[in-house]
């Protein structure tokens, strides 16, 4: 009889387990990226360069349009929270792509440091709307949600 319990007790340990590895979200299978779609397929939300600053601007010019820059720190909640649950959405990824050249630096590595002297922060994160000469003709201060940021790119000209 013990064994009988040892043995149910231990399918349920492993079902449990096996059931809750391929529900979790953040798991892909090969192939594929974590949203279930073809690791090739372009993913929703805000697709930002990984250029240098210079090739930013550069680029700006030639396709004659405004940078957008999210401005942050990689220990910044509010500045987590943008980038998993507000830059990811479609209908922001959707205005942004066409519209903008996207790019995010931490502030606090890399070329950051140095943009942070051209464009002084009070606070993170600081998203900045930049023309194509490098000048600031908005900013936001802190994390702002979906429909704020559609507005807020919708009324850059």
């Amino acid at each position: 009889m013990r064994k009988v319990t040892w043995l149910l007790v231990m399918l349920l340990v492993g079902a449990t387990l096996a059931g809750t590895w391929a529900a979790s979200p953040g798991k892909s299978s090969p192939g594929k990226s974590s949203t279930g779609k073809p690791a090739s397929a372009k993913e929703e939300g805000i697709q930002f360069t990984e250029a240098s600053w210079k090739d930013v601007l550069k680029k700006a010019k030639a396709e004659k349009k405004i940078i957008f820059l999210d401005a942050y720190a990689s220990w910044c909640g509010p500045c987590k929270m943008l980038q998993k649950k507000v830059f990811t959405q479609r209908a922001v990824g959707d205005l942004y792509n066409s519209k903008f050249i996207n790019v995010k630096m931490d502030m606090e590595k890399g070329e950051g440091p140095a943009l942070s002297e051209v464009y002084p922060l009070e606070a993170y994160p600081t998203l900045l709307y930049i023309n194509a000469d490098g000048r600031v003709i908005r900013k936001v201060v802190g994390a702002i949600p979906a429909e704020e940021l559609i507005a807020v790119g919708r009324s850059i000209r």
